[in-house]
C-alpha cells in the first residue's frame, strides 16, 4: 500500500488532522472501508469523498458512501468480484456487499471542450472519445482521469470536494471546504454558469443541499440559476425523474418544493404551473403543499414515503382540471382516460417508471370507490393493497378544502371499529334508500 504523502497532486490540500475533524471510522460503513483496504492492498489510493463526508462532518448519518480512487474503473473491476462498471457519460464501478452498493469512481481530469455535438454522440463515437460537450457546454462524455487535486476541482460544491483518508485518518480539503461547512454556506467551485452549463441538474443539487441542509447559497452560486434554468430542458428526462425523486424524498419537500417555484424551475419539471398564495388556490393545489407537509413529516418519525403517492398529489391538479371539464360526475373508464394523459404529458419532463404511474393511478381510482356508499364498493377498497394510500389521499383531499361527503370520517371510523361493529356500518349503507332510477317512455 503506497502512502497519501506520495500521490500527485495531495500536495495542494489542506490536511485536517484527526483530533480537528471528528470522524471516527465506527461511523463508517463496513462495506466502504473493505473497498477501501481492497483497493490500497492492490496498490491504489482510496478515499471516502463527497456527501458521505460532508454528512460525517455536520454529525449526520450518511445513507450513501463513495470512494474515489486512482484506480481505473477496469481496474476496479478486476479487484472486486461483485462489481460492474455503469454510466456512459462517466465511467462508475458499482461495487456490493449484500444490500448495500458502494460507488467506485476514478480521480477525474480537466480537459478541452473541443468535441462539440448538437445531438448525442453514437455509441460508436462514445467508444472512441474520453470527452464530448454539446453545443450549450452540456458535458456528454467525460472520462478523463486525472490526479486528486484535479478530482476535486471538477467536483461540485467546496463541501462535496473533502476526502477522508484511512491512512493517517485526515481530511484533505482543497477548497475551503471545511469553512463553508462550518458556516453553513454552499459555494460552487469555478464559474457558477459554466458549470450549470457543463451539468444544468447541478442547480437542481444547489437548491436539495441548500433546502436538506439549511445552507444559504453564495451569491455566485444562487444568481445564475433563474438566468439558466431552461437548460434544464436539454438534461434526459430519467435522469430528471431520479432528480425529482431525491428533491421530495429527502424530508425536506417542503421546502425544497418552495425554492423550485421562487427560481422558476418547477416551469422545467412539470407539465402543469402552480398557482401562489393560499388565498388563490383550489382545493387541488392546497393538496400539493399539503402532501409535500405530510410526506416530511413522515420522513422525520422514521417513516417510509411512497414515490407514487408524492407523484399522485403532484399531478391531482392537473387532473382534476381535466376532470372538471367533463359533464356530469366523472366515471371510472373517463378517470382513466384523463390519468394516462396526465400522466404521458408529465412523462415529456421527467420520465415515470410504470411501477411508480401505476400506483398513482391506483390511488387516484380509489377517490372514485371510496366516495361511493355501498357494500360492493366499501369491500373492494378496503381490500384493495393501495387502500391505506387511497385512504390518506381522501384525508388529503378534505383537508384542503373538497367536499367528499365526509367519507374521510366514515372510513377512519370504519376502521376503529370491530368487526360487528363494520358489519352494521355495512348493514346502514345497504339500507339506505337507493335513487330510482328513471325509466324511458316508449314511443
Amino acid at each position: 500500500m503506497n502512502s497519501i504523502d506520495t500521490l500527485p497532486g495531495i500536495e495542494h490540500a489542506a490536511v485536517i488532522p484527526r483530533g480537528e475533524h471528528g470522524i471516527s471510522r465506527k461511523d463508517i460503513s463496513e462495506a466502504a472501508l473493505r473497498v477501501i483496504y481492497g483497493l490500497q492492498n492492490a496498490g491504489f489510493a482510496a478515499f471516502l469523498v463527497g456527501g458521505c463526508v460532508r454528512d460525517l462532518l455536520l454529525g449526520l448519518h450518511p445513507k450513501d458512501f463513495d470512494v474515489a480512487t486512482d484506480a481505473h474503473p477496469e481496474d476496479v473491476r478486476r479487484i472486486f468480484r461483485r462489481s460492474r462498471i455503469v454510466g456512459r457519460r462517466f465511467k462508475i464501478v458499482h461495487v456490493r456487499f449484500g444490500r448495500e452498493v458502494i460507488e467506485v469512481t476514478t480521480f477525474r481530469g480537466h480537459h478541452e471542450a473541443s468535441n462539440r455535438f448538437r445531438d448525442a454522440p453514437s455509441r460508436e463515437q462514445s467508444r472512441e472519445l474520453d470527452s464530448a460537450h454539446s453545443h450549450t457546454g452540456m458535458t456528454l462524455i467525460d472520462n478523463v482521469y486525472g490526479d486528486i487535486d484535479e478530482d476535486a476541482g471538477r467536483r461540485d460544491f467546496t463541501a462535496n470536494a473533502l476526502y477522508y483518508s484511512t491512512d493517517g485518518f485526515v481530511v484533505l480539503d482543497f477548497h475551503d471546504g471545511l469553512r463553508d461547512l462550518r458556516q453553513r454556506r454552499l459555494r460552487i467551485i469555478g464559474d457558477a454558469g459554466e458549470r450549470y452549463r457543463e451539468d444544468p441538474v447541478r442547480m437542481l443539487r444547489a437548491i436539495r443541499f441548500a433546502a436538506k441542509l439549511e445552507f444559504s447559497m453564495d451569491s455566485e452560486t444562487e444568481s445564475p440559476i433563474r438566468e439558466l434554468f431552461h437548460l434544464l430542458e436539454s438534461a434526459s428526462s430519467p435522469r430528471l425523474f431520479d432528480e425529482l425523486l431525491k428533491l421530495l424524498c429527502g424530508g425536506h419537500a417542503a421546502e425544497t418544493f418552495r425554492m423550485l417555484r421562487d427560481y422558476g424551475i418547477d416551469r422545467a419539471l412539470f407539465s402543469h404551473g402552480f398557482v401562489d398564495g393560499d388565498e388563490a388556490m383550489d382545493p387541488a393545489d392546497r393538496l400539493v403543499g399539503l402532501a409535500l407537509r405530510n410526506s416530511d413529516d413522515r420522513i422525520a418519525r422514521g417513516l417510509g414515503v411512497t414515490p407514487g403517492f408524492l407523484l399522485a398529489a403532484l399531478l391531482w391538479p392537473p387532473l382534476q382540471r381535466r376532470l372538471g371539464r367533463l359533464e356530469g360526475g366523472p366515471h371510472l373508464m373517463q378517470l382513466r382516460e384523463c390519468a394516462e394523459q396526465v400522466v404521458l404529458e408529465q412523462s415529456q419532463h421527467t420520465t415515470i417508471p410504470r411501477r411508480i404511474s401505476n400506483v398513482s393511478k391506483e390511488i387516484w381510482e380509489l377517490q372514485i370507490r371510496l366516495e361511493r356508499k355501498d357494500r360492493r364498493s366499501v369491500n373492494f377498497c378496503f381490500e384493495h393493497q393501495r387502500f391505506r394510500a387511497g385512504y390518506d389521499f381522501l384525508l388529503l383531499r378534505e383537508s384542503s378544502g373538497e367536499d367528499c361527503g365526509g367519507m374521510g370520517e366514515w372510513w377512519t371510523t370504519f376502521q376503529d371499529v370491530d368487526e360487528s361493529q363494520r358489519t352494521h356500518m355495512l348493514e346502514q349503507l345497504s339500507a339506505r334508500p337507493k335513487p330510482r332510477r328513471r325509466r324511458r317512455r316508449r314511443r
